[in-house]
Order: structure tokens, then C-alpha cells, then sequence
């Protein structure tokens, strides 16, 4: 069987090897002919951490070849998205059926693909929120992996969100998910993706958007960061009292918080480390939730760059470049 193995020799870290051996499933695992499957950020550090001959790879899809011996999870023939905690960039794998979801045929092998880690990271992230009817939201990194669907999901329960980029033109992107309103700076005075200086902290509305329904600072009741570092400190500085900024990444380095972060803006706000894998047993449930919003034209995955499995060290690159924005989607023949 072919796959991808670390290898420090070589450049990005991966080479793909003949020789693996075949899955040997365990009672309650199905085996899956991987399809399709897609790239994270963190897992870029997972292959430089690991050692020689480890088997990365979470976000798969593909078709259940064999059924779990013990007649639970999907039949043989069906079309599943699988949550893998590695060993996924293969041409076979086991997995159990808590980790997978049924594939409709409006889903395609491709948009599946990129749910498990960052489609699950969105929507467990929302949830922290509670309701969100009526409320506002912050996004940051919205035109990200995690960012695009986290803007989607929760336009979709109701909120008024705020999306955050990094650059101006990224601006008609995020618009184009449901953003209400959208930045490129969170501090005070900045120009941003909708207005130049003096027009507000937010900017004023986008062309399309009533001026009466325009807020220029927040307060939020629930902000999504995976960025972190000193952008970290602006965010809670736009939250709400007893609001919630729900930190899962930290691309952007190391964040400094004081109790003044706290205090002297949003009092009684809470932070909260996301760790999304966990549970694991609700883990096929939440994929099923995408998938279906996927089939009823409520989340469209934005997917920056395919290719075909052989190119994954050139996918990775082109992530570490910020050559594309949303997911990289990588396809087996």
C-alpha cells in the first residue's frame, strides 16, 4: 500500500512510500479506500516533531470497503468522511464508526474532505457561545481554513458577524460567506478593509448593506481567534462583560493577557482554550451536522488549491506561503 511516511531527508519532510502494510482493522473499524484528503496548519509542525517513518494525515474521505466485523458503523459501498488522528494520507485505512459520517450525493469526496479538524474546530467553537440569535460575533482569520467556516456557521444560527482579515482585499471574500461586517485591524483608529481612517473602528457598512444596521465597535458576546499573539489582547478588548473569546490557534506566536485585558475592558469575560478533537465518541454526529448543511446549500467549503496526493510536500509549501486562502484539497486517483 502507498502513503505518506516523515522523512527529515527529504524536502518538506514527506515522502510517499510503496510497502505500507494493509489496514488490520479492529472489530468495530471499517476500512475506507481514501478519495480525497486535505491539509492543516498545525500539521506542518506534527511532520517536523515526529520521527523518521511517522504517518501523518486527519481529514479523509472516501468509500467503506469492508464493513467493522461487528456490524456497527457504515455498510460497504458507503460514502464516508473520516476523522483520523493520523495514518490518513494513504491509500486504505481503518476507522470506527463514531469518526465518520454518511456522504449524500450532493457532497463530494473533495468538499468532505476538508471538514473533520477544521469544520469540527468552527462548529465546537460556535457552540461555546450558546445562542447565538441576534448576537455578535467576531471571526478572526476569516478567510482561513477554520475562519470560513466558522463565518458560514454562524451566520447560519443567526449572529451578526464581524469577519477579520488580514488584508483589504480579502475583504469581498469574506462578504461573499455572510460576513456583516468586515476588518483588517482591531485597534483603535486603524483603517480598515471598509473605510478609510476616521470612519470607525470597524469601518463604515460594505455597498450592499443598510447604514442603520452599521455598529462600529462591537461589544461581542463571542469571539473566535486562531490567531493569538498581540492580536489576542485586541479581541478581548472588544468583547462584551461575561462574553466569551474562545482562542484555538496561535499562528500569530505567543499571546501576553493581563487582568486588565479582563478588567479594564470587557469585565468578567472569560478565555477559553479550544482543544476541538475532544469528545471524541460526537465526533461522526458533528460531521454529519456539516455534511448535511454542505447538501442544503447552507456551507459551501472554500477550497484554495487541489491537486493531485503526489504533491502534498508542494501543497504544504504553498500553505506556508499563504499562496491560497481556504483549504488545500489533495486527490487520489
Amino acid at each position: 500500500m502507498r502513503g505518506f511516511v516523515t522523512d527529515a531527508t527529504v524536502p518538506g519532510g514527506l515522502r510517499l512510500t510503496d510497502g505500507l502494510p494493509e489496514p488490520a482493522p479492529a472489530p468495530h473499524e471499517a476500512v475506507v479506500e481514501v478519495r480525497a484528503f486535505s491539509l492543516n496548519h498545525d500539521e506542518a509542525n506534527l511532520i517536523r516533531r515526529r520521527p523518521h517513518g511517522w504517518r501523518p494525515g486527519q481529514d479523509t474521505a472516501g468509500v467503506v470497503v469492508r464493513a467493522a466485523a461487528d456490524g456497527t458503523g457504515p455498510r460497504e459501498g458507503t460514502r464516508v468522511v473520516a476523522y483520523m488522528d493520523w495514518e490518513g494520507w494513504c491509500e486504505r485505512i481503518p476507522i470506527a464508526g463514531h469518526r465518520t459520517a454518511v456522504l449524500p450525493d450532493e457532497v463530494s469526496f473533495e468538499q468532505a474532505a476538508t471538514l473533520p479538524v477544521a469544520g469540527l474546530t468552527a462548529l465546537r467553537a460556535l457552540r461555546v457561545g450558546g445562542a447565538l440569535l441576534g448576537r455578535n460575533v467576531l471571526v478572526t482569520g476569516a478567510s482561513g481554513g477554520v475562519g470560513q467556516f466558522a463565518v458560514q456557521l454562524a451566520v447560519a444560527s443567526g449572529a451578526r458577524v464581524t469577519a477579520h482579515v488580514t488584508r483589504p482585499e480579502r475583504a469581498a471574500e469574506v462578504r461573499a460567506l455572510g460576513a456583516h461586517h468586515v476588518v483588517t485591524s482591531l485597534a483603535e483608529n486603524a483603517e480598515n478593509a471598509e473605510g478609510g481612517e476616521g470612519g470607525g473602528v470597524f469601518g463604515p457598512p460594505g455597498p450592499s448593506e443598510p447604514s442603520d444596521s452599521y455598529r462600529p465597535s462591537g461589544p461581542f458576546h463571542l469571539a473566535l481567534d486562531g490567531i493569538g499573539g498581540p492580536l489576542l489582547p485586541q479581541v478581548m478588548h472588544r468583547m462584551a462583560p461575561g462574553a466569551t473569546t474562545v482562542l484555538y490557534g496561535n499562528i500569530g506566536g505567543p499571546a501576553e493577557v493581563r487582568i486588565l485585558d479582563f478588567a479594564g475592558y470587557a469585565p468578567n469575560s472569560r478565555l477559553m482554550g479550544l482543544v476541538s478533537p475532544i469528545p471524541d465518541e460526537t465526533k461522526g454526529e458533528d460531521l454529519a451536522i456539516l455534511v448535511a448543511l454542505i447538501a442544503d446549500g447552507r456551507l459551501t467549503p472554500r477550497i484554495g488549491l487541489r491537486d493531485t496526493w503526489d504533491r502534498t510536500p508542494e501543497a504544504f509549501a504553498a500553505l506556508a506561503a499563504r499562496a491560497f486562502r481556504g483549504k488545500a484539497v489533495l486527490v487520489l486517483p
